[in-house]
């Protein structure tokens, strides 16, 4: 019985979306965008929903844009550990980011190396584990 310690869903988190080392699968990277589509989504509705002359107006256009910023760096990230299960150079995820939904969908369906590549022994794991 393996008696290793699993990783803290705190930092299996910051990997996936803080950390450009590994590779993650087509339905991670499937489901992590769409995790921060919807924070964006959901900001940009309570901005949306206010009235132009409330105080709260300018602190969710703030939050907006620091959720914007924050998601970007995410997205590029996700691009860079996905393009490694291809088993390609992160430097291909600047399509995310300059073209981001063309990318997302390609990124999504195509399938990547079933087995170990260069950029890992497995998905969903750091490029060590």
């Amino acid at each position: 019985m393996d008696q290793t310690p699993s990783p803290s869903t705190g930092s299996q988190l910051a990997w996936l979306f803080l950390k450009l080392d590994g590779r993650i699968s087509r339905a991670a990277y499937f489901l992590a965008g769409l995790l921060l589509a919807v924070i964006q989504a959901f900001i940009l509705y309570r901005y949306g929903s206010l009235p132009e002359e409330s105080a709260a107006v300018a602190v969710w256009a703030s939050g907006f844009w620091i959720v914007f910023f924050i998601s970007l760096w995410c997205g590029f990230v996700l691009g860079v550990k996905r393009v490694h299960d291809l088993n390609r150079h992160g430097a291909f995820a600047v399509f995310c980011v300059l073209f981001p939904f063309p990318a997302f969908l390609v990124l999504s369906l195509w399938p990547g190396d079933s087995g170990p590549n260069d950029y890992g022994p497995r998905t969903n794991a750091p490029a060590t584990g």
